[in-house]
Order: structure tokens, then sequence, then C-alpha cells
């Protein structure tokens, strides 16, 4: 039950978002809305308001709003061409376009600034879980349970503030202030380099003195300045990870293997309500930014493959004939289906062996 109720939190609030974006700018620029649907197929409920059609349809992996004009063959009264789509200047049309990727972006900042200031930031303690039998740190003395307060006598507030000191030593002694207990600890340790793989799978040198968190975490609310801050830097965060795993990806560096569908999504979304509504909305948030990335890509079909076609337009001062469109959507169609059915089997595949 948690899977379901999950992927449709997850799917309704990411479909609705994106499309929103695509609605409002459309609604301020004049263009006419006829209808604007979450889902697509069979309608389960509707309402119309005004000129729009509001819907609920049965499939709901996606959405669309659908605009007066869309179509560059569609025929209009004389009343609709200035409400049209097609009839607005290209760098309109390519707002619009760009507003619902664009949407997936402010979603992320939303949730982050929301999490920041209501439930805080949640840090990772510099509190020493596992040590590494034969590593410095084991050798210095350390023990499970020690807390660093010092490194080089600057005060360290969170594991990664300790860690990038390590990082930095370039293998050179460190002073390390340990708080057990009731006591004050001074020790020197020398980290050694060590190959370890990253989130990619691939391997770098780093020094290391042969510790791994506890796991403690403490949450700190952030007043709306900070919260702010912090949100833009956490979604340009996931934005930059999610764009290098896509070249990655291309590159052949990470298997296309690890690419999941809306099975997965459900899973891992079912995962996150378990595990309460900070964890569903961070997850929300990532996805929600990944949706954004992959419609800005350059298909036809999705948003970057119209935003494509309108800079070609912007360029060449007129638009792209409408049979190279054709074929364009046609191409854009079959690798959205091919990505589809690679996904699904990933997904089935992982089921049948997990």
């Amino acid at each position: 039950m948690s899977t379901v109720i999950g992927l449709v939190i997850v799917l309704g609030v990411l479909i609705f978002f994106h499309e929103l974006g695509h609605f409002l700018v459309a609604k301020a620029f004049g263009v006419g809305v006829e209808r604007f649907s979450l889902g697509f197929g069979p309608k389960i409920l509707k309402k119309t308001i005004g000129e729009t059609e509001y819907c609920i349809s049965a499939l709901p992996l996606g959405g669309y709003v659908k605009m007066v004009g869309e179509q560059p063959d569609e025929e209009l009264g004389e009343e609709d061409i200035p409400r049209s789509f097609t009839h607005k200047p290209v760098s309109r049309r390519m707002l619009i376009v760009a507003a619902g990727p664009f949407f997936n972006f402010i979603l992320c900042i939303l949730i982050f600034f929301g999490i920041f200031s209501i439930s805080g930031e949640r840090t990772l303690e510099p509190v020493i879980g596992k040590i590494k039998d034969g590593s410095p740190a084991q050798s210095a003395g350390l023990e499970s349970g020690d807390r660093v307060v010092a490194v080089q006598d600057k005060a360290i507030d969170a594991w990664p503030e300790m860690a990038e000191a390590i990082g930095q030593s370039g293998g050179r002694p460190i002073d390390f202030t340990i708080a057990r207990d009731d006591r004050r600890l001074q020790v020197t340790i020398s980290p050694v380099k060590e190959r370890v793989e990253d989130v990619f799978g691939e391997t770098h040198e780093r020094f290391l003195v042969g510790i791994t968190a506890a796991g403690e975490v403490r949450a700190e609310r952030l007043n709306p300045v900070a919260a702010m801050g912090e949100s833009l830097r956490r979604t340009y965060m996931i934005v930059e990870l999610t764009i290098v795993s896509v070249v990655k990806l291309v590159q052949g560096a990470i298997s296309a293997d690890t690419l999941g569908g809306p099975i997965m999504i459900a899973q891992l979304a079912g995962e996150q309500v378990e595990h309460g509504i900070v964890n569903l909305l961070s997850f929300i948030a990532l996805v929600s930014v990944n949706l954004g990335i992959l419609n800005l890509l350059p298909v036809p079909v999705l948003d970057g493959g119209h935003i494509l076609f309108f800079g070609i337009e912007a360029m060449i001062g007129r638009p792209v004939s409408l049979r190279v469109r054709e074929v364009a959507q046609q191409v854009g169609i079959f690798l959205l289906m091919l990505l589809m059915v690679f996904v699904f089997y990933n997904d089935i595949m992982r089921l049948l062996t997990g």
C-alpha cells in the first residue's frame, strides 16, 4: 500500500507542477488553454472553469496542457488568432515550453526551503563509528564513539568539515582534538593515500585515516534567508550531479542497467513514505530535478526538442518545415518508446533478481 501511495503522490506532484509551469506562462502571454490534464487516456474526473477543462486521466505517466493553436496546421477562426500559441513570437513560445522544466527546478527549491525552514537542515555529526583495522586512526588510539571537536586547532562542527581537512592534508600529520566521555584528548595522525570508489563507480586517490561516521545527525532550523540560500545550493548540487550522471551514462562510464522506470520510482517512493514526510519530500525534489533535465534534452516530443526547433526558427527567421518536424517527432517517439521498454525491462529484472 505504501508503494502505491508513494507513486501516486510523487507522480501527481511532479506532473502537476510541470504542467502548471506551461499553463501559467501560457496564460501570462495571452495564450488560450483548452485543457489541463494530469495523465493521458480516458478521463476519470473533469471540470470546466472558464475556457479550460481540468481533468484527471486514467494513465498517470505524464500530463499535458492543450493550448489554442498549438499545432501549426490547426484551423483557427479570426477571433482565436490573438490567443493562438503558434501566432505568438518565437521567444514567448520558447518560454512557455521551457516553463515546465523550469517549474520542476522551482519545485525542488521550494521543497528544500520548506524542509530547512520547518524541520531544519540535517547535519552529520563528527562522531566516529567504525575504525578500520590497521589504519592510522587505530594506531593513534581512536575509538568508536569519539567526537572530533577540532582539527589543527580549528573547531569542527560537522563530519564533512573534518573529511575535507583530512583530504586536503597531503599526507602531513594532523592534530586532532577528541572528546571522549568527559575528557579531551590530543592525538596526531598522518593520513594515508588510498584508492576509493565514487558514486559513479570510478576510483580516485584520497587521503584517509580509516574512520567512518557513526551516522548521528542533528537538525537545525534555518532563517528564511539562510534556508533559501541552502535550498539554491542543494538544488544546484542535484542539477550538477544529474548532468554529470547523464554524460557518464552516454560515455559508458555508468551502466545503462542502473536506469529505472515507474516501478523503480514506485518502490523508492514507498520506502520514503515509510521513513517519513521529510524523506518523501526530498525524494520528490530529487526526481523533480531529474524530470526537468530529462525534458530539456534536445529530443523531439520532449520540451527540449521543441525549444531546439524554436531556436532554429529564431536563427533562420522562419519555422522549420512541417515535414521535418513530423519526421523528427516520429523519431523522437520511437526513441522514447525504446527508452520506456528498456527501463521497464530493468525494473522487471530487478524484481525477479531482487
